[in-house]
């Protein structure tokens, strides 16, 4: 039988060519606890830091791969959507002649997605022809890193929109969003920061059933698409950098286009406060008051003032 639910954390699936006399055995373990740590380390004899590296409750903060005679442990983080934020899911190997376990915490929909297709119909896998964990590892990896580039078609036609509304003369709108596109970039790319290292260092990888050189290919493509998801994020990186720039530009603009209306403001009412002040003096002898048109005199010499001090403020081109 290809596929059995050995318990509820933990499913396995046989990829058995009738053609070829061997077998991998891959073992998809959701939320690992102690029992389910206990029945690999019973079946495969892993080395107990590497299993207690493996649990549930634990996230390693950087990506690690450590080779021992019998297996290759590997931790690798890929992004995750989550409430509008990019997030690091973990995901744990151990690889070894006939076997490979994925551990996670069900927050890849790539990887879930990958193993239940494989359910349905295991010979798309060239790991079915080749029955060789290293070329499953591979595959297992491309689907994982490939899902990552609907992340990036996402944060560019983000970064499209934040333009528009930027130059839609809604700045303060655009602030929220460029805080979260930066936060999304960062994160994917200190998630990647270490992804091309691990992968080079998979490209040694040495299989009893498949040639060195099949093998090297398949983690070269890796490498390669590695490397095209963290130029595109160098690009996305500098392209929000500059927006942020501009954004600040033209909220800066805006800011001093305001206090200096305000300034105008105050320096023309500031005479004209003095000179209402001035003429409410209890003097005797106090011009234009007496007179019959006084108020209308007063309001005149303030007017004039006024039309004085803007001609004088154009005329510097302060307006």
């Amino acid at each position: 039988m290809p596929y059995r639910r050995i318990s509820k954390k933990i499913e396995l699936l046989t990829i058995d060519n009738p053609a070829t006399s061997n077998k991998i055995e891959w073992y998809n373990i959701v939320n690992a606890g102690k029992t389910e740590l206990e029945y690999i380390r019973r079946r495969h004899g892993f080395n107990m830091e590497h299993i207690q590296a493996s649990t549930a409750s634990s996230f390693s903060q950087r990506p690690m791969v450590m080779e021992e005679p019998k297996y290759v442990f590997l931790i690798l983080h890929f992004p995750t959507f989550s409430n509008k934020k990019i997030k690091a899911g973990e995901v744990d190997f151990f690889i070894g002649h006939g076997f490979i376990i994925t551990l996670h915490n069900n927050n890849l929909p790539a990887l879930t997605g990958f193993f239940n297709s494989c359910k349905k119909d295991a010979t798309a896998l060239a790991s079915y022809y080749k029955d060789s964990s290293a070329i499953l590892l591979a595959e297992v990896l491309d689907r994982l890193i490939k899902s990552c580039y609907p992340l990036l078609d996402k944060n560019s036609q983000e970064i499209d929109e934040v333009e528009e509304v930027i130059f839609s003369n809604e700045q303060k709108k655009a602030v929220g969003v460029i805080l979260d596109l930066r936060h999304n970039i960062i994160n994917i790319r200190k998630i990647f920061q270490n992804h091309k290292n691990i992968l080079q260092k998979l490209m040694n990888l040495r299989s009893s059933i498949v040639p060195s050189a099949e093998v090297k290919k398949h983690y070269t493509d890796l490498v390669e698409h590695s490397k095209r998801i963290w130029e595109a994020l160098d690009n996305q990186k500098e392209m929000i950098e500059v927006l942020n720039s501009t954004n600040e530009s033209l909220l800066n603009d805006k800011m001093t286009g305001i206090m200096k209306t305000l300034t105008i403001f105050s320096v023309i009412v500031f005479p004209l406060t003095l000179l209402a002040a001035i003429f409410g003096m209890n003097a005797r002898y106090m011009p234009f008051v007496e007179h019959p048109f006084g108020f209308w005199m007063i309001l005149g010499l303030m007017f004039t003032l006024s039309m004085f001090m803007l001609a004088f403020f154009k005329s510097k081109k302060w307006l």
